[in-house]
């Protein structure tokens, strides 16, 4: 294909506090600040987006990389938000010791998503331990341990030794299922997993009851990290709130992808032409930023980031 998503290059999270995040990143999940004060995203400089440029830093974990940026008086993010809310939106960081990674996280201040601790989910949904919480300034996070010999390769190989090696996906939730995995596919992701958790240990995970979740794994050519689907069959949760660019909760992907104006094209061809916030030719190429069906951000990116 001549077009389309090649990598997911980073996850981008504003933050209201970007020391203390940093902090937080570091000391409680093992990343590696690799710019304390980074140059801002190529996204902030398209026409009437940003009036003031974000204090930044670039963080690594293992392969993947983390950018936390901080703009003036920022949204905060919501405080009564639910796992299957619509604005959900979390980063799974994998984990080889669940124990001593929950204990590391409590220590420094997460607050709990899941009760009672990690959650061993059951085999037909993997046989995966999780436990998620939030970091200071609210956003999801998850550890995720995977049985001996799975996960994706990755995670399998020796660069993959340490106690945190790094960020598998990141999962937003969705109302329509299809509808998403048409906008993503439009992109040039493919579906590489599909599934529905439910039990009782995915309502401990989750914190709620009664739950049916769709679980859809969409990758690019690069399969680590990768975006995964969340269609909440019941309970169903809120509408994302429209929240602006520099809210704490508006999380973006930034995705390297190659003839941008083409994928923007076949946005407007597969009638998703109002998911396209704005896009311009930025420091040499077509950068391009959107939201999806259900208002998650996706930036997409021809630069060689």
């Amino acid at each position: 294909m001549s077009h389309g998503i090649r990598k997911l290059v980073r996850i981008e999270r504003n933050t209201a506090d970007i020391q203390s995040a940093v902090a937080f990143h570091r000391d409680a999940l093992g990343f590696r600040v690799d710019d304390a004060d980074a140059t801002p995203p190529a996204w902030t400089l398209l026409p009437d987006l940003c009036d003031t440029p974000p204090c930044c830093a670039q963080l690594s974990l293992g392969a993947q990389t983390l950018v936390l940026t901080q703009f003036p008086a920022a949204e905060p993010y919501p405080k009564d938000g639910a796992s299957n809310d619509l604005g959900f939106q979390h980063c799974a960081v994998v984990v080889d010791d669940m124990n001593a990674a929950y204990d590391r996280v409590m220590r420094h201040g997460a607050t709990p998503i899941s009760q009672a601790g990690p959650q061993t989910l059951p085999p037909p949904t993997g046989s995966v331990t999780a436990f998620k919480f939030r970091d200071p300034d609210g956003h999801p996070l998850e550890l995720l341990a995977f049985p001996r010999g799975t996960g994706g390769p990755a995670w399998q190989s020796k660069q993959a030794d340490g106690p945190m090696p790094g960020i598998d996906h990141s999962a937003i939730s969705v109302t329509d299922v299809e509808r998403s995995v048409l906008f993503y596919e439009l992109l040039g992701l493919r579906v590489a997993m599909r599934g529905v958790n439910q039990g009782v240990e995915q309502q401990r995970l989750d914190d709620l009851a009664d739950v049916a979740v769709d679980v859809i794994a969409l990758e690019s050519a690069t399969r680590t990290p990768h975006l995964e689907l969340l269609g909440y069959r019941q309970p169903r949760g809120r509408a994302n709130e429209a929240l602006s660019l520099t809210a704490v909760a508006a999380d973006r992907l930034v995705w390297r992808v190659e003839n941008a104006d083409v994928l923007l094209d076949a946005l407007t061809d597969g009638d998703f032409a109002d998911t396209v916030v704005a896009s311009g030719f930025i420091r040499g190429a077509t950068i391009a930023l959107l939201r999806d069906p259900d208002g998650h951000l996706n930036v997409l990116n021809e630069l060689p980031v």
